[in-house]
């Protein structure tokens, strides 16, 4: 994937790989794009939510049927984040992609999102300045990044987990916060549309200190799953019980 990672770069928004043939749902080659100002959308997709020992077969098998060009695995401090780039060959495979969204890849559920080629040339730097120790934007101000966001957020006494194995109980997250004082009752499993567990949970601790303290346990698993946490708010907890219901 490399060598084809810097041909991408090296030709910028022209390369998309080869046309789709008769693999996936194509029937025949999409049609041209009609763009009078502007190049096709280059076609990459974000993934978040991977299993830790995820490789780029486990990506091409996710995406069967869809021409992959590359896969690019995001770390951070040499650790994998479960974050991934994927290059597809060809603007409209995106459409077909993002249809993976939230599916099963071993016992994880995989989000799918769109990107920008913008992002992905981001990550790339990132992944090289990591490996170098050092940072592409060391005297350039930035965006906050996940933890970041995370560490600034102002708590209310509720976090948002997500991540969680479809069997977890409440039992299951009280043993994950067993360093807390937590009953039944603040624990809150999100159901999707058909009632059945979304992977994601609220939970209320006691006080805002707490739920501070409880993010010592983000990233941690439970089971065979990390489970991510997030400072969250009771209208957000509430909004997401509603839709389950």
């Amino acid at each position: 994937m490399g060598a084809k990672r810097q041909r991408i770069i090296d030709q910028g928004p022209s390369f998309y790989g080869n046309s789709p043939g008769s693999s996936f749902m194509y029937t025949a080659p999409p049609p041209p794009y009609s763009y009078v100002s502007q190049p096709p959308p280059f076609p990459v997709v974000r993934l978040r939510g991977l299993p830790f020992d995820c490789t780029e077969t486990d990506v091409a098998e996710f995406f069967h049927g869809l021409d992959i060009v590359d896969v690019l695995f995001v770390h951070k401090n040499s650790k994998f984040t479960g974050e991934a780039f994927c290059v597809l060959g060809y603007p409209l495979q995106v459409d077909f992609a993002l249809q993976k969204n939230r599916q099963n890849m071993g016992r994880r559920y995989v989000e799918v999102f769109r990107s920008k080629r913008q992002e992905y040339y981001k990550a790339i730097a990132n992944e090289v300045a990591d490996a170098r120790g050092g940072s592409p934007r060391r005297n350039a101000p930035r965006a906050k990044s996940s933890d970041e966001a995370k560490e600034s957020a102002e708590h209310t006494g509720i976090l948002r987990l997500r991540g969680l194995p479809f069997s977890a109980g409440k039992d299951d997250i009280m043993e994950f916060f067993k360093d807390f004082m937590l009953s039944e009752d603040a624990v809150h499993i999100v159901l999707n549309s058909e009632g059945r567990p979304s992977g994601e949970a609220f939970v209320e601790f006691t006080n805002a200190e707490d739920s501070k303290a409880a993010m010592s346990k983000d990233r941690m698993t439970l089971g065979s799953r990390y489970i991510e946490l997030f400072p969250s708010f009771s209208e957000e907890m509430e909004e997401a019980i509603s839709r389950g219901r």
